[in-house]
Parts: C-alpha cells; sequence; structure tokens
C-alpha cells in the first residue's frame, strides 16, 4: 500500500519542500523536511531530553524541521487517521 499526500509547505516554490503524508498500512505519519541545522543538532547531541532516554539522535533516526504553517496539514492527516479508525 502506498503514501497518502496530505500536502507541501505553501511557501516552497521550486526549492525542495517540507511535505506530509499518511502511511495508513504502518498506522504512521511521514515527513519531508529541512535538515537541521547545526545548532539544533548540537542541542539535540547534548541534550538529554527526557529522563532516562539516552542524549543523541539513534544511528536509525533522523531529525527534520517543519514549519509551523504546516500544522493545519498534519492536523487533516492526523484527523483522518482517527476518522478510519486508525489511531
Amino acid at each position: 500500500m502506498g503514501l497518502d499526500f496530505y500536502g507541501v509547505d505553501p511557501e516552497t516554490g521550486d526549492k525542495g519542500s517540507p511535505m506530509v503524508w499518511l502511511d495508513r498500512e504502518k498506522k504512521e505519519l511521514v515527513f519531508q523536511g529541512w535538515k537541521p541545522d547545526e545548532v539544533t543538532e548540537f542541542k539535540i547531541d547534548t541534550t538529554e531530553w527526557v529522563t532516562g532516554h539516552s542524549v543523541g539522535i539513534p544511528d536509525n533516526e533522523i531529525v527534520n524541521r517543519i514549519p509551523l504553517r504546516m500544522a493545519a496539514t498534519i492536523r487533516k492527516a492526523l484527523d483522518d487517521a482517527e476518522r478510519d479508525g486508525l489511531l
């Protein structure tokens, strides 16, 4: 089964673009976003965000930056997932 496309950053133009998809089979949201800048990576690599959670980004994970203006797009994907019994 494929991914359901929900939207692209409306201010993206043709310069690469944060996007949102819903993977119904895996029950996951999929984000394409900007790579974090060096300051963000440093903060993540040196801050214990959750007590007991290791510091840093595990090798099998990435961090994306998604603009807040995409909140409605993300909310729509979540609402549809909830409506369809995926949550």
